[in-house]
């Protein structure tokens, strides 16, 4: 699609030439002597870049700089001024045009010029649209948990976004706390700003401080530049902290400033720096326990934790492992051009009941492998890892679902009654078949139902 070009100014002969010249060179000209026009023109079309005269009747080419400024943000501006104006241009750079050319203009200037504000029109919208595909794969509303467990994450998540409040997110290792903090921030005022994700075990104390707050010159061997840190990257938008338990004590100290002053020094600095910044951590330790080891500073704790929330384990929300398989299912299956439509009844048996230790990121992890090695459209229980097909775990786990003080007779029957009316509905309520699904006659069968009124058709 060709570059949209819109074309301002009152003097009808460089008009022409310009519209000749660019619509030669394959931009989609618009050539308006009117300024009025051209705003409203802005309002009813897609315009990539505009370039208009500085001294024009009705409107000057400053006030459109500013209005395509104050609307179109993304839209680049040049300013066309005669030699003796060049100090209004100067300023029209200053306040936001991408750059000015004099007149009378030489051709390789102007579509030098052009070429440059068209590039950076489409960085503009590049950026534009991927802000918004991130925004809609972050968004509340994409994050999959019909469970009670997720519910309430979800409703804390919507609640804290708004605010600048430091919010910290605990659970194990591969519940996906990282995705409830892009949730957090995508959702938030800031979601325009940057996402800035820092693991604070993946790197050494002495790193890590040059990475959160940046360094001066020479501040130590082998720092030969200037260099901005994490807190600076995120100006503006959300700074991510995983693994916030990890942190030494030195830099504990040093955040804990950061959170209060709002301001810190680089490495090796003594100039202050500004940060308008929100803090998101995450951690799979116990902080309260930490600080009661003396291991993580109490003041700290409570700076990070106004909003906490915490993340349940995939084992608490069985409900949802069919829902996230599929998901992946179809995720893995489109990656690797498989034809790969969903599990077998058996399967979602087997993947509902498995505890899931490493959580969310284990279950991806399986279901990846089933898709990359799946033969059929449907993946079956013998195609899951020998861990998850596992009877005896599967048993533990079911287990681990009841509380622990329980009338035993009385939930025994509650689970019977339940693997009835279960076999029924899997052989559309065909007792015969029912009775070998649980390996007793069907008289047997028959008395169960009569003693757990079920209805057997």
């Amino acid at each position: 699609m060709a570059t949209q070009v819109l074309i301002l100014d009152d003097e009808r002969n460089y008009l022409l030439i310009l519209e000749a010249l660019l619509a030669d060179a394959g931009y989609a000209v618009t050539a308006l002597d009117d300024p009025e026009m051209g705003l409203a023109y802005l309002e009813e079309s897609e315009v990539d870049v505009v370039i208009t005269d500085m001294k024009m009747p009705k409107v000057t080419g400053q006030e459109v700089l500013e209005r395509v400024k104050r609307s179109y943000p993304h839209v680049p501006v040049i300013i066309m001024t005669a030699f003796g104006s060049i100090e209004g241009a100067v300023e029209a750079m200053r306040v936001g045009a991408f750059d000015y050319v004099t007149k009378p203009f030489s051709n390789d200037e102007l579509l030098l010029t052009v070429g440059k504000a068209a590039q950076f029109a489409r960085a503009q919208r590049e950026n534009i649209l991927l802000r918004q595909t991130l925004e809609e794969r972050f968004a509340v509303h994409q994050i999959i948990g019909r469970s009670k467990a997720m519910g309430q994450v979800l409703e804390l998540v919507e609640r804290a976004a708004p605010s600048r409040s430091t919010v910290l997110i605990t659970g194990e290792s591969g519940t996906g706390k990282e995705l409830i903090a892009k949730a957090i921030h995508f959702a938030s005022p800031r979601k325009d700003q940057p996402f800035v994700s820092v693991n604070c075990m993946a790197l050494n104390p002495g790193i890590l401080e040059s990475e959160l707050f940046g360094h001066e010159k020479g501040s130590f061997t082998g720092a030969v530049a200037k260099r901005r840190g994490r807190f600076e990257a995120a100006q503006g938008g959300t700074l991510f902290l995983d693994e916030i338990g990890e942190l030494s004590a030195d830099i504990q100290v040093k955040l804990l400033r950061v959170l209060q002053e709002r301001s810190f020094e680089r490495v090796g600095g003594t100039q202050t720096v500004e940060a308008d910044i929100r803090v998101v951590a995450a951690t799979n330790k116990n902080l309260t326990e930490a600080v009661k080891a003396g291991t993580f500073r109490e003041d700290l704790f409570y700076r990070l934790n106004v909003v906490s929330i915490q993340m349940p384990a995939l084992r608490e929300r069985r409900e949802d492992v069919p829902l996230l398989a599929v998901h992946f299912l179809r995720k893995y299956a489109e990656e690797n051009a498989k034809n790969v439509q969903g599990f077998a009844t058996e399967a979602v048996d087997a993947l509902t009941g498995y505890e899931w230790p490493g959580n969310v990121r284990q279950l991806q992890n399986v279901v990846e492998r089933c898709v990359v090695l799946a033969s059929g459209e449907l993946i079956g229980v013998e195609e899951l890892p020998a861990e998850v097909r596992d009877e005896e775990t599967q048993y533990k786990s079911a287990v681990d679902l009841l509380p622990v003080q329980i009338n035993l007779g009385e939930t025994l029957e509650r689970i019977e009654a339940a693997l009835v009316r279960r076999a029924l509905a899997r052989v559309d309520f065909v007792q015969v078949k029912a009775a070998e699904m649980l390996g007793v006659s069907k008289s047997l069968l028959q008395y169960k139902l009569k003693k757990y009124n079920i209805a057997g058709h």
